[in-house]
């Protein structure tokens, strides 16, 4: 009887693990910016992303260079708009130009690219994705709602990344972010049904 009742703790705890594994890990997160009364709501942690494995070849002694990105979402006392947060964690010695400048960067989609339109967001309290390195350099640029729908059904999600040589550097998401991507759209209710 002892054996048994041992066993319940554990079983409890295993039964508890799996129900959180089916979870996704990636999930939007709605808060409310106090200073301006803007509503941002975003994924629950921003998209990884690596360069290509033919960058890391040619540049090993750089250290890891990372790209992050995820959509975010603004809401104004009603008045929608959709950006795209990305931050590009250069590794030791790598030399990205300015992902500022015009055609700097790129996304890049199963059914081609989509240039990147720089854009101006009001100052917030806190950012909707922490940065990850102070070093690094962070921008929002305009996200459509159909590119938007278009990154949630897309296998490939790539961000191009113009280095200081005018070398393009491609940066791949980690993982198959399409599930995180549609439960964004569906709880945006931007899935055009």
């Amino acid at each position: 009887m002892q054996m048994h009742t041992r066993l319940i703790p554990a079983i409890f705890l295993f039964g508890l693990l799996i129900g959180c594994a089916g979870q996704p890990s990636i999930k939007p997160v709605e808060s409310l910016d106090e200073r301006t009364g803007v509503t941002v709501t975003s994924l629950k942690k921003s998209i990884e992303m690596l360069p290509s494995a033919q960058f890391s070849a040619l540049a090993p002694h750089n250290g890891t260079s990372f790209a992050y990105m995820g959509p975010v979402e603004w809401n104004r006392s009603g008045e929608f708009s959709y950006g795209l947060w990305v931050h590009i964690a250069p590794g030791n010695g790598a030399q990205f130009g300015d992902i500022h400048a015009a055609d700097a960067l790129n996304l890049t989609l199963d059914d081609g690219p989509v240039a990147l339109t720089l854009v101006e967001t009001a100052r917030l309290g806190s950012e909707p994705y922490p940065q990850v390195v102070s070093w690094g350099q962070t921008a929002y640029f305009t996200l459509t709602i159909e590119t938007l729908r278009r990154m949630a059904v897309s296998r490939k999600l790539e961000l191009d990344v113009r280095a200081t040589d005018g070398a393009v550097i491609a940066f791949s998401a980690l993982v198959d972010m399409r599930a995180a991507l549609a439960e964004y759209v569906q709880s945006r209710g931007l899935t055009g049904d």
